[in-house]
């Protein structure tokens, strides 16, 4: 199982969350970190560097996790939480 880190701006993210949807993220946290390349990859769209990151989605597809596998500290560090926006940003 790998650890992982938020990144500050997704920590603040996931605390917006209700309740409910926190303990849906949570389960979807362990499905990617006893299963890292379950996730989506990511590319470069609409001028920004997705390259190299992943997305799963929860919630019946109304949220997601993008986070990004760094293999020499074995962890998973979690870049954005939360619904994509109507303009392809994270």
């Amino acid at each position: 199982m790998y650890n992982f880190e938020f990144h500050p701006e997704a920590k603040e993210e996931l605390k917006k969350l209700n309740n409910s949807i926190q303990i849906l993220f949570t389960k979807k946290l362990k499905q990617v970190l006893n299963a890292p390349e379950i996730g989506i990859k990511l590319g470069n769209k609409n001028n920004l560097k997705l390259s190299g990151l992943k997305k799963v989605y929860f919630n019946n597809k109304k949220h997601r996790i993008v986070y990004k596998i760094v293999e020499d500290k074995v962890i998973i560090y979690i870049v954005a939480v939360g619904k994509k926006r109507k303009d392809g940003c994270l």
